[in-house]
């Protein structure tokens, strides 16, 4: 299903790309008409940068889930400044008040064709989504730092899909757990439990022990929570949502191989690869082969 769909989206891609990109005939909307109402609904839309000098004086101590949401501030910051800054100007070049140059050009057939601008997506995230849904993506991932930068203290659960580097947040995880324990660093792994609870608002309070994270789909299996294991999908849910999950550190294990654990890639998106996070060890009554040969993996965003 994921193969034919992926190839009905190129084919109708592909014929969009092809239309004619002229004058709107027939009292149709121009390019440039077209272009100027997204361009003016993303501005009117899109929030101010933060003040991160602001932020840190109001910061008592610098914890490592601290310095990861400050790095999660700063680049949003950083994305939000590139997005003004490049629609304020093809906004002046569609008046007529700037020469229109490659780069605003490039833009502009972006914004028509519904496609990530390319210096946008440098300094995002990876992603698959088209533009809207891309900018439905945004607007949640900024609430989630307004959010932090309200009062500062760690989320009950964390939206780790909604970070723009979840690594940096498990390394967080692990380093706190090594200066509570004055354990080497380099020896510690993370380490996963799924709860039984599917929404974060069901979370009272944040954990002592590592942190509750949510936001990730399974793709080639679903979690039983009766069973609390991995069991077979079910017919046409292609990306079931995971449950609420805690993720701590531990010393690394020996190397033996769990006949009950399946341990399970997390990819930030459909298309894996590059995309790689970390490795969920995740409860199995059927022998962990039956998951690799389905391909099973945990994705943090999906474009279906």
């Amino acid at each position: 299903i994921n193969f034919m769909t992926k190839q009905a989206d190129d084919l109708f891609r592909a014929v969009a790309e092809l239309q004619p990109r002229g004058g709107g005939g027939a009292g149709g909307m121009t390019m440039q008409d077209k272009v100027k109402r997204i361009l003016d609904d993303i501005l009117d839309k899109l929030p101010e940068q933060f003040s991160m000098m602001e932020i840190e004086e109001r910061i008592d101590e610098r914890t490592p889930y601290t310095s990861v949401f400050l790095q999660e501030v700063d680049r949003m910051s950083q994305l939000i400044y590139e997005m003004r800054r490049s629609l304020v100007e093809l906004d002046k070049g569609l008046k007529g008040d700037l020469s229109m140059t490659d780069a605003m050009e490039t833009l502009m057939d972006s914004l028509y064709d519904d496609k990530v601008p390319e210096r946008w997506d440098i300094l995002a995230w990876p992603s698959l989504r088209p533009l809207a849904s891309w900018l439905v993506d945004f607007f949640a991932r900024h609430r989630q730092i307004v959010e932090w930068t309200g009062d500062l203290a760690t989320p009950k659960s964390t939206w780790i899909s909604g970070l723009f580097n979840p690594q940096a947040f498990l390394t967080a995880v692990m380093q706190v757990t090594a200066r509570k324990n004055e354990w080497p660093l380099d020896n510690l792994e993370i380490v996963v439990e799924v709860t039984k609870k599917m929404l974060p608002e069901e979370i009272d309070a944040p954990t002592r022990d590592g942190a509750f994270v949510h936001g990730l789909f399974a793709e080639g299996a679903r979690w039983d929570i009766n069973a609390n294991s991995l069991d077979d999908a079910l017919m046409k849910q292609l990306y079931p949502s995971m449950p609420v999950m805690l993720v701590k550190s531990a010393m690394q294990s020996s190397g033996k191989e769990s006949k009950d654990i399946y341990k399970c890639p997390v990819y930030k998106t459909q298309s894996r690869g590059p995309t790689y996070v970390f490795t969920a060890g995740l409860r199995t009554k059927a022998p962990p082969t039956k998951w690799v040969l389905a391909g099973l993996s945990l994705v943090m965003d999906v474009v279906e």
